[in-house]
């Protein structure tokens, strides 16, 4: 085993998980239910890599569509269910999940659990005589799953503080549905291979840090709101 290698595939999912927990100020999360949801988020990847296989094996298209196949269903639907299904089991409701913010924190845990098993296969194991799989991967896949997660854990927290049970629904739909579709596009113009796609890979990447900033800045400002709300009361 290659310690550097290993090294390497864990720095940018510790960065990423260091940066969420400093980010979330007001009201933090029990660090053991964190440790415990991104335990699970690793060990997703076990009925993951099950399902994956089976997927597969029903890969009957050629050409684009066997791409969007495994972009979208193998890889897009299976990943993003079972990251969200640790969420759900553990956190979702929990007494600790009292504002928005705790769903991005959470399903971030749980996609960067997920994300140390996979980078570490690629990098440490998959991929060891490429010495840029690292780079490419702590610059653009981890920090997709995070980029997913973010939009997955906005929507969550959508659904966990609806107003009525319809809004809940579609706001629980739309916190898998979503983060399905961003990953599906990534891996599909990934696996494309084609030159031209790559402009419009870096144009959607940009995008959805835009749009997952926003979305991490508004439930941001919400907590520190109720927090300074708190404090006044006291």
């Amino acid at each position: 085993m290659n310690v550097r290698l290993i090294v390497i595939a864990t720095i940018p999912v510790f960065a990423l998980g260091l940066g969420i927990y400093l980010t979330d100020r007001f009201d933090k999360e029990p660090f053991n239910l964190l440790v415990k949801v991104f335990i699970f988020g690793m060990l997703s990847a076990i009925p993951i890599s099950i399902i994956e296989r089976i997927l597969m094996s029903f890969d009957i298209f050629g050409g684009f569509l066997s791409i969007a196949y495994v972009a979208f269903i193998v890889a897009g639907l299976t990943e993003e269910f079972f990251k969200r299904q640790v969420v759900l089991r553990l956190a979702f409701n929990h007494e600790a999940f009292n504002e928005k913010l705790d769903g991005i924190v959470y399903c971030i845990y749980s996609a960067l659990g997920f994300a140390l098993v996979e980078n570490i296969i690629y990098v440490a194991f998959r991929f060891t005589t490429n010495p840029h799989i690292g780079i490419y991967r702590g610059l653009l896949s981890v920090p997709a799953h995070t980029l997913f997660a973010v939009t997955m854990g906005y929507y969550l927290s959508l659904s966990k503080f609806a107003d009525n049970k319809k809004e809940a629904r579609e706001f629980m739909t739309k916190s898998l549905v979503v983060p399905i579709i961003f990953h599906g596009l990534f891996n599909f113009i990934l696996m494309s291979n084609i030159p031209f796609l790559m402009p419009i890979l870096i144009a959607f990447v940009v995008y959805l840090w835009i749009i997952s900033l926003r979305k991490l800045n508004s439930y941001y400002k919400e907590s520190k709101h109720m927090y300074d709300s708190e404090f006044l009361k006291k």
